[in-house]
Order: structure tokens, then C-alpha cells, then sequence
């Protein structure tokens, strides 16, 4: 998710894309997926629609029939994406970045993507390490800030005011995220939060023996 640039020449390079790790640019969180079935995902076909992380559990359980857990998940079933379904469009709405202890720094809409206003790590100009040996981060902060990702992949031309209706917009999907989840940037305590899914020790001992008995 990213090149660690402080690192400098062991740290590789996320160009054309802004910024590295640890930033909501997506030069810290754009990642290509590759995936392989024969038979089920017609070879040599791309998808530019974004995905996440949080979509594989509930993609991957439907494919093998598996009913998910009773607690809420986040993600959702994006098999139709993979599968090059005719006219597929992706099931979320958005998608959120939070960051750090429950801060939200962008939300992403199709192309479009809304930054919140946040400081972030960035590298002085003409810094970079040497030989494994990092050097230290900047702080920088944004305003609010509007991007389009199919025409802009580097983030560099600030659309908001061109664009204020798209802005209102993502703003309806970042309000409905500081109300369910919270936003440490405002203040804001969400009335959704909840503890990760942690299996209990007793369920972690059943998987185990389900899964990797003893060899003995």
C-alpha cells in the first residue's frame, strides 16, 4: 500500500501517484489486485472500478456458499466486478479512509475522490535516505479538496470549486460516515462503533482443530 519514502532509495517509487505510505494519496493506498480462476474470471480482462480489502471476505463466502458471521460486516459481494459481468457497477456507495485513531481523511466515489481537510507526512523537497537509512517526515495539511481519478491520477488539480455540487455531495456520504463511525477531527463519536470481530479462545481452538489437527 505504498512506497515507505523516507527510505529514499530502498523505498521504490508510487509515480505518477502523490505521495507514499502512511498518506490517504494514492500513492499510499492504490494497490493493483491480481486474481486467477480459470473458468471463473475470463483471462486477460481489467477493471479500473476501486475495490477494497473489506469486500474479499464477503466475495469469497458467497462463492463457496458460506453464510458470513451475524455481526455487521463492512464489505460487500464484488464478484460481479471480477467476473467481468456485463454492466456490473460496484455495490458501495463509497468508500471511506480513516487514519491514525479514527480520523477520516478522504472518501472516494467512483472517480471522484473528496479530501478531507488533515495534516499528513510528506518528504521535504530534495530529501530522500541513502543506503536504508530514512529520513525524517514533514507535516503538511490540506484544505478541502476534490479530485478526479480518471483524469487526474497524480491529484494535482484541485477541483472543489469547480465542481461544488460533487463536493455537497460526497459530504451527504462523509456525514453519514461521522455519524455511524465517528471523526476524531471533529469530534465526532459515531453511534456504530464496535470492538474488531475477535474469535474467542475457545473458537480459536475449534478452527484450529478443524483445520490443523494434530499431527500426533
Amino acid at each position: 500500500n505504498g512506497p515507505w519514502l523516507s527510505y529514499g532509495t530502498h523505498s521504490g517509487s508510487a509515480k505518477p501517484l502523490r505521495e507514499g505510505k502512511g498518506t490517504v494519496w494514492d500513492g499510499g493506498v492504490r494497490t493493483p489486485c491480481i486474481m486467477r480462476w480459470p473458468g471463473k474470471i475470463p483471462a486477460g480482462t481489467t477493471s479500473d472500478d476501486p475495490a477494497m480489502n473489506i469486500d474479499i471476505l464477503p466475495t469469497l463466502a458467497a462463492r463457496i456458499g458460506v453464510e458470513l458471521p451475524s455481526k455487521r460486516i463492512d464489505g460487500k459481494d464484488i464478484w460481479p466486478l471480477l467476473s467481468g459481468e456485463e454492466g456490473a457497477v460496484n455495490p458501495h456507495d463509497s468508500y471511506l479512509f480513516y487514519y491514525k485513531n479514527n480520523e477520516l481523511h478522504a472518501v472516494v466515489a467512483g472517480p471522484w475522490k473528496l479530501i478531507l481537510p488533515h495534516e499528513y507526512r510528506t518528504l521535504p523537497e530534495g530529501k530522500r535516505g541513502e543506503g536504508g537509512i530514512p529520513v525524517p517526515y514533514a507535516s503538511a495539511s490540506t484544505e478541502l479538496e476534490l479530485y478526479h481519478l480518471g483524469d487526474d491520477i497524480s491529484e494535482s488539480v484541485n477541483l472543489a470549486d469547480r465542481h461544488p455540487e460533487k463536493v455537497t455531495e460526497l459530504m451527504i456520504q462523509v456525514e453519514a460516515a461521522r455519524a455511524d463511525l465517528g471523526d476524531r477531527l471533529v469530534d465526532r463519536v459515531g453511534s456504530g462503533t464496535r470492538q474488531p470481530g475477535i474469535l474467542s479462545d475457545v473458537e480459536l481452538s475449534e478452527l484450529k482443530k478443524r483445520h490443523w489437527p494434530d499431527p500426533n
